[in-house]
């Protein structure tokens, strides 16, 4: 079975960005060793792998993330980085 998203793609999609690995991931509630795990091979969970692809094609922002964040009364370190 394909990964939804292999890690040179997730790699990949993380540096167009010109994110490090905390900025990244921290925006979808992970941390950035997991995030770093996730481009050394971990399978990304199929619901991750969406999120991620929601926000990189611009269907969903990082107000969204932080008012979904609140909304679920999960704790944010800090705003992403625009």
């Amino acid at each position: 079975m394909k990964k939804l998203l292999d890690p040179a793609q997730v790699r990949r999609l993380r540096n167009q960005c010109k994110l490090n690995q905390s900025d990244f991931w921290s925006r979808f509630g992970v941390t950035q060793s997991g995030g770093s795990r996730y481009e050394s091979g971990r399978a990304v969970p199929k619901p991750l792998a969406l999120l991620i692809h929601f926000w990189y094609s611009g269907q969903i922002t990082d107000d969204h993330l932080v008012q979904a964040a609140k909304t679920l009364g999960w704790p944010r370190r800090k705003a992403p980085a625009k």
